[in-house]
């Protein structure tokens, strides 16, 4: 538990319930984790995780090498109650307790995001509890405050299987997009290249424990976007100029090295992208505290944690970063964007509807698409 005194989000029409503690259940199924949360919230900002179970779907996925949606929902349907069970009985609360529940309903893979919606929705039906259904995004935004005193706004460098974006955060709702990425996510690289090398899935932890001891300077990699002012991120060419690599080398030392520079080339990249938001951000909130975020699960990468540490301090910004438990997929975050947003009054119908994309920042979206209808790429 962390004191939030400062951490109190600014005033909002209709924030009848910020001075009053709030315990949120927080559901998240929007990938191959099945995880149920119970967090609560006090009148003066502290936050205290008082569950936090999160069910892996990581065996079913193995034999294809990723996940495959279908198989995803359907291990949510059969183990959701169970956890949302194990979450409550953990925390030691019943459903008379809580103020309101909390359930990721988008982005991700729709199939899995119904499941824990539909879940939500029933306990708050059954319950008379106001409902929120919160972006995956944004409790990415606000996962480093269940650990430590992060107050808005903040930088957040959001990085993971499925997301890489740069965003101004100004609180809940308030994110600006200052970057994303035109084809994949860092993490989807990691995963793609690992895979490449034999590396068993998941590959993003794989490939970083392969890349230990290896050269991070053996293979030369492409530097995508050069030249370009902007915030945006590209790892596709990365990805297939490894992938090339990866199918001749045979020696365990070169696979070392391979890993090693292609863990160097994507930390690279995001110093880079996040150097430029840095100083955006800094010309937009002058005489301002300069706090810097990486949130998502390539944070959990501890190499990539470095080289993003250190260009914080390079632009005097302070660095955070989530505890490890809380940079991949968890209903912790999703409990905590939901009491924020229920300390200001917000709450969401029934009809709620689960949505495969949600952008954060909906302007930014709509003026400069990242993803045309119909192409694959990044949730975000």
């Amino acid at each position: 538990m962390f004191d939030g005194t400062a951490c109190l989000l600014q005033d909002r029409p209709g924030s009848r319930n910020r001075m009053t503690d709030l315990t949120i259940l927080g559901l998240e199924t929007s990938c191959d984790e099945t995880a149920a949360a119970v967090v609560r919230r006090t009148a003066d900002g502290r936050v205290e995780v008082l569950s936090s179970i999160i069910a892996s779907q990581i065996a079913q996925h193995a034999p294809y090498g990723g996940v495959v949606p279908e198989i995803a929902a359907r291990a949510h349907v059969e183990s959701i109650d169970a956890i949302a069970a194990e979450a409550m009985r953990t925390a030691g609360v019943d459903y008379g307790d809580l103020s309101g529940v909390a359930a990721t309903a988008g982005p991700g893979l729709v199939g899995g995001v119904m499941v824990g919606l539909a879940f939500g929705k029933a306990v708050a039906l059954a319950r008379g509890l106001p409902l929120v259904a919160v972006n995956h995004l944004e409790g990415h935004a606000v996962s480093a405050r269940l650990g430590a005193d992060v107050p808005y706004p903040f930088l957040l460098l959001l990085v993971s299987g499925g997301h890489c974006q740069l965003l101004d955060v100004g609180g809940v709702g308030a994110c600006v997009r200052l970057g994303s990425t035109i084809d994949d996510a860092a993490g989807e690289a990691f995963d793609k290249i690992a895979k490449s090398l034999g590396l068993p899935y998941p590959g993003g932890p794989a490939l970083e424990r392969l890349a230990v001891g290896g050269d991070p300077d053996r293979y030369p990699l492409p530097r995508a976007l050069l030249g370009r002012k902007d915030c945006a991120f590209s790892f596709s060419g990365l990805k297939t100029a490894a992938a090339r690599i990866a199918e001749g080398l045979t020696a365990e030392a070169d696979r070392r090295d391979l890993a090693a520079s292609v863990q160097a080339a994507i930390g690279r990249q995001l110093r880079e992208r996040s150097e430029r938001a840095m100083e955006i951000y800094a010309q937009a909130h002058p005489g301002e505290a300069r706090r810097f975020v990486v949130a998502g699960g390539v944070a959990a990468n501890k190499a990539l944690r470095a080289t993003l540490e250190e260009a914080a301090a390079r632009r005097g910004f302070s660095f955070d970063a989530p505890p490890l438990a809380y940079c991949t997929d968890n209903a912790a975050m999703i409990a905590l964007a939901g009491a924020e947003r229920l300390a200001l009054g917000i709450s969401d119908p029934l009809d709620a509807a689960a949505r495969p994309r949600w952008p954060l920042d909906a302007a930014a979206a709509a003026a400069d698409p990242t993803h045309l209808a119909g192409r694959k790429g990044a949730k975000a």
